[in-house]
């Protein structure tokens, strides 16, 4: 599973909430931790489960995660590219 709740639900950004609501059910049934009692990964992976869908379909907390990442992206860009200009600086 990967980094942001979107991940953890396996689906895409642009995901319905029935799609959403869908691979939540899903996942939760495959991975719930009375089917893998004293798995404690499984248990933690249920939990993030659990917040990813309580954030994911929730449309104004969604919302605003989404907004979060989009922050989170463009300022990871601007550090890469300000990474690379010094670089560039320094090889001059």
């Amino acid at each position: 599973m990967g980094n942001t709740l979107y991940d953890v639900l396996e689906v895409s950004r642009k995901a319905s909430p029935e799609t959403i609501r869908a691979a939540y059910k899903s996942l939760l049934q495959r991975y719930h931790p009375d089917k893998h009692q004293g798995d404690a990964k499984v248990a933690a992976l249920a939990k993030a489960m659990i917040v990813a869908y309580q954030k994911l379909s929730d449309p104004d907390l969604r919302a605003a995660y989404d907004q979060q990442l989009l922050d989170d992206e463009a300022e990871k860009k601007r550090t890469q590219e300000n990474q690379s200009q010094q670089e560039q600086r320094q090889q001059e």
